[in-house]
């Protein structure tokens, strides 16, 4: 499948970001745009190196070094989909492979996303333009805030590249957001999606462990399992997170189904997105890495939730999951609205069973992503690359044209460790960004490269 997604990106999409197999060209309206800024070789780099297709990896290599930059265009990127993707995968590629290319190419990154931390609260915006630096916030997003899940997921990158330059400027970025979500009042306990970076207030109070939350609350467990455990304010900040969401946000539905709902101005929606899937294997990493007395409660939840988004995906005749599913007393994870039916190759819930079988080594989680694999090569394969749905309940669904970069860096990877060894990426050595991207994890990591000198930390703040 890797192969196929690969080939076929190379043959007609080749340096564009992502491809299109039905039309067989350069996915211009991806979230990179139409620059040059080759997404997919970034983002399904160390996939092939995990697969062992050398050559494969090393014409992306190649192309890296003498074709990949950020200077010389003007583009308005995402901080945080820039960061989890280029600055990420190429993080994940210093690691396994120690060429300084990749490092330096990581800083290159990381450089251009810094002039959207320069706000009042030290909470960056949304976007930046590469060029002239300019940055500001989603017109869509509560009132010029900015979003959880995005400002929230830059701390397993930044740390690490402070670590391996010797320079503690991109530690000190995220650090500085991480004191302002440690200090702020949280409702309920709970961490409202929209946060305003010049007040420093909460936006509308909607909650969620699927889109505009989903990654703040892995990257406070990761950021603690890739510190050694030692960065013990990230596991308590963890731990308070996810008491309130059980408390407050996970569910049972009236056939048993474990869900993680919305909440807007209070109200429980009872609709829980495809992109909190992850979860499940979240609250089960979380179980596993501390005994406590929430051990045994985390690790219920997390197959439960794992449990339901399967659910999600077998209630559907193409057997692949909607965008979002609702619990009612009429539909249990089921997608209802025209809107929540499609299919983009999403990883989130193989991530899932990815996790929950090394935890478990319980067989029905292969069962199930051999079912997903299926399923995919079924629906989504065509002659030249794989394709999203339009509607996971029909019998012979619409195409959508796109194959995402994060098919190739986190779908595929995620079911190929599905079917490996424990060896290959062992838990306890490499935590995976949200790109699915390993980082190593310090102190039981040969391939962790702790730079030799570290620089003072800078006055800037």
């Amino acid at each position: 499948m890797m192969e196929h997604a690969w080939h076929n990106y190379k043959l007609y999409a080749w340096g564009k970001n992502e491809l299109r197999p039905l039309s067989q060209r350069p996915h211009s309206g991806s979230i990179f745009g139409s620059y040059d800024l080759g997404a997919t070789i970034v983002d399904g780099l160390d996939t092939l190196y995990i697969m062992g297709l050398q050559k494969e990896y090393k014409e992306g290599r190649d192309w890296i070094e003498r074709r990949f930059s950020l200077d010389n265009i003007s583009a308005e990127l995402s901080v945080f989909e820039t960061n989890i993707r280029f600055v990420g995968g190429m993080l994940t590629l210093y690691a396994f492979t120690g060429d300084p290319m990749y490092k330096e190419k990581a800083q290159h990154v990381a450089d251009k996303l810094l002039p959207a931390f320069q706000t009042p609260t030290g909470i960056p915006y949304a976007l930046v333009n590469t060029k002239t630096g300019m940055a500001k916030n989603y017109g869509w997003a509560s009132g010029g805030s900015s979003i959880l899940s995005e400002f929230g997921t830059l701390h397993l990158e930044f740390a690490y590249l402070s670590d391996i330059t010797g320079n503690p400027l991109y530690r000190e970025r995220v650090q500085t957001i991480r004191q302002v979500l440690k200090e702020i009042e949280k409702p309920k306990g709970l961490y409202p999606n929209f946060l305003n970076p010049k007040t420093g207030k909460w936006g509308q109070q909607h909650m969620s462990l699927g889109a505009l939350g989903d990654s703040y609350y892995e990257y406070l467990l990761k950021a603690w399992l890739q510190s050694g455990q030692t960065d013990e304010e990230a596991r308590e900040m963890f731990d308070d997170a996810m008491l309130a969401i059980i408390d407050k946000m996970v569910r049972v539905s009236p056939n048993g189904l474990t869900y993680v709902s919305d909440l807007k101005f209070d109200r429980l929606e009872h609709k829980m997105d495809h992109l909190a899937c992850f979860s499940g294997g979240l609250f089960a990493l979380g179980a596993a890495t501390r005994q406590n007395h929430h051990t045994d409660k985390y690790m219920e939840v997390g197959k439960g939730i794992t449990n339901t988004c399967h659910e999600s995906y077998i209630r559907t005749p193409t057997q692949l999951g909607p965008e979002a599913f609702r619990f009612s007393e009429a539909a249990e994870a089921r997608a209802l609205r025209s809107q929540e039916k499609y299919y983009i190759l999403r990883p989130e819930t193989f991530e899932s069973y990815f996790v929950l079988w090394r935890l478990t080594h319980d067989q029905k989680y292969r069962d199930w992503g051999w079912q997903a694999v299926q399923a995919l090569e079924k629906h989504c394969r065509t002659p030249h690359g794989y394709c999203g749905l339009r509607n996971v309940y029909q019998q012979e669904p619409q195409k959508d044209d796109v194959q995402q970069s994060f098919f190739l860096a986190e779908t595929l990877k995620y079911l190929y460790l599905l079917f490996s060894d424990d060896s290959v990426l062992p838990l306890d050595e490499w935590v995976f960004n949200t790109e699915a991207h390993p980082l190593p994890i310090k102190g039981a990591n040969i391939y962790y490269r702790k730079a030799a000198v570290t620089l003072p930390a800078s006055n800037a703040s």
